[in-house]
């Protein structure tokens, strides 16, 4: 089969519109939501998700036996930061996604909402919509993101069993507990009821900003939780798209917990020190960045995730540790 043969794109022009693309299948089922650009400048996932449709569309032609079951749907996160170029415009979105600053905005005027608030509210009507319309029998959110340093994918999710299942065949490594130390995020949000159907939420972080790999990955992963949660027949699908996310996931580990997160405050001066990966080993005292206070030391052992390079950010570093794979 030459299903999702991958096909030469030229990066596009900025979309306006919240809805990337809708493709639905010949037979009713699931709703799979993929997110991009919830950070303006992690743009990989909105070029990977218009790609992912014009091969939909192409394999809809060239291919009579291929079925889709369910509704495929493309989402742009950030619009506003997205035309910006820039992670956020007054404050992070993925840290907004709560039911009480939901109720709060709700309760607000349209003249009292600032630009992440009217992008958040935007959001959650735009997919309650199609919930509503299209009816699935659950609903899937993928919410792909790059990070500002290169290194090893790697999956987030909750400590749900289905959740992690669909997390494991991303061939990335999965990171436990970032729940706990984070707030407000997508996952948060969609992880938890708030719509009458079963719900499954995973986010990708799949390389670096600026690497055309990322797209690739990004592309691969998308195409790989189709197959998973059943959308695609797992014969339709190229074990190519396997091999781009094993590829760069070799050698890692397969399941990390979060050990730490170092917080930023707005005056702290933070500045990591140079030449930090996803997934690079540290060790206990060793120095990892310095701000107005002095040098920041590594805790504990252990591998660094999200080293910041980049002006936006709340989070200075993550830290994480192995732990024994999770079968699924």
């Amino acid at each position: 089969m030459n299903f999702f043969k991958p096909i030469q794109m030229t990066a596009s022009a900025t979309r306006t519109q919240r809805i990337i693309n809708r493709y639905k299948g010949q037979e009713h089922g699931v709703l799979f939501i993929a997110l991009g650009g919830m950070h303006g400048n992690e743009i990989a996932g909105v070029q990977a998700i218009e790609t992912v449709f014009e091969m939909l569309q192409e394999e809809k032609k060239k291919n009579p036996d291929f079925i889709f079951t369910g509704c495929f749907l493309g989402l742009h996160g950030n619009l506003e930061a997205i035309n910006a170029k820039q992670r956020q415009i007054e404050k992070d979105l993925n840290r907004q996604f709560t039911p009480q600053n939901i109720a709060r905005l709700r309760s607000l005027s349209t003249t009292e909402l600032k630009y992440e608030d009217r992008e958040l509210l935007d959001l959650i009507t735009t997919i309650t919509q199609e919930i509503a319309t299209y009816k699935p029998s659950r609903l899937v959110i993928l919410d792909i993101h790059t990070t500002s340093a290169s290194g090893g994918i790697f999956a987030i999710t909750s400590d749900m069993e289905q959740n992690i299942r669909i997390a494991t065949k991303l061939h990335a490594p999965v990171v436990l507990g970032m729940l706990d130390g984070l707030h407000g995020t997508t996952l948060h949000y969609f992880t938890t009821p708030h719509f009458e159907i079963e719900t499954l939420a995973v986010s990708l972080e799949a390389g670096q900003h600026d690497e055309p790999e990322s797209v690739d990955r990004a592309i691969s992963a998308i195409i790989n939780c189709m197959r998973t949660i059943g959308c695609v027949l797992p014969n339709h699908v190229e074990h190519k798209h396997d091999d781009v996310l094993k590829r760069y996931s070799k050698n890692l580990p397969k399941v990390v917990e979060l050990r730490y997160i170092h917080r930023l405050q707005p005056k702290d001066r933070f500045v990591m020190r140079p030449g930090y990966v996803n997934f690079q080993p540290i060790e206990k005292g060793e120095i990892l960045a310095e701000d107005r206070h002095g040098v920041i030391r590594a805790k504990e052992n252990g591998y660094i995730l999200m080293p910041l390079y980049q002006q936006q950010g709340e989070d200075g570093f993550f830290v994480v540790r192995e732990v024994p794979r999770i079968a699924f």
